[in-house]
């Protein structure tokens, strides 16, 4: 039973990511992702009581996979070699979240914001950021890390409309994040 719950939750939540990615999250009502369903209002409600609810676990799962990737960096030697995981760990992350998702959080910040979600994962970025760099750091270093970082960010919520296959496009992503980092001094 709540292997089917959880798929429930999945289809849901992809739904809403599509839907507030087509029309945006304050035009979207709980009434449209139920049609787009195929559902009855109240068959969602079991499931997400509001419009946050869904935004706060798709958020939770960001932030979870992110603090995975800081656990397991933190426990890693420093180096070049820990910053390329980070980026590839990075990349695989946000893959595998969807295109509709990055979009989503890229094009409602407002949301975000009143959700109070932005600075948790501004936090966030920034320590990948200083992870892939040395102890004794110049800030022009924490600059490409996050640069690097941003690039593949980027590249899942602003090539969307590229006729592109998502593995292909996760590849050019890390690979060009990579370029970057290998300026760090």
């Amino acid at each position: 039973m709540d292997g089917r719950r959880s798929d429930t939750k999945d289809r849901i939540r992809a739904v809403a990511m599509e839907l507030f990615a087509e029309r945006g999250y304050e035009k979207t009502s709980l009434r449209e992702i139920a049609e787009r369903l195929g559902v009855t209002k109240a068959a969602l409600y079991y499931h997400f009581r509001t419009k946050e609810d869904i935004v706060v676990s798709l958020s939770d799962d960001l932030r979870r996979g992110i603090d995975d990737i800081v656990t397991w960096a933190e426990q890693a030697p420093a180096g070049q070699e820990r910053a390329e995981q980070i980026l590839r760990r990075y990349s695989a992350l946000l893959h595998s979240l969807g295109r509709d998702m990055v979009r989503f959080w890229h094009e409602n910040q407002p949301a975000f914001r009143d959700l109070g979600f932005g600075a948790g994962l501004r936090y966030q970025f920034r320590v990948l950021a200083d992870l892939m760099t040395d102890p004794d750091r110049e800030p022009l270093d924490v600059y490409y890390a996050r640069q690097a970082l941003l690039a593949i960010s980027w590249s899942v919520s602003m090539m969307g409309d590229l006729d592109l296959p998502d593995d292909q496009m996760a590849a050019a992503a890390t690979d060009i994040a990579l370029g970057i980092l290998h300026r760090l001094s």
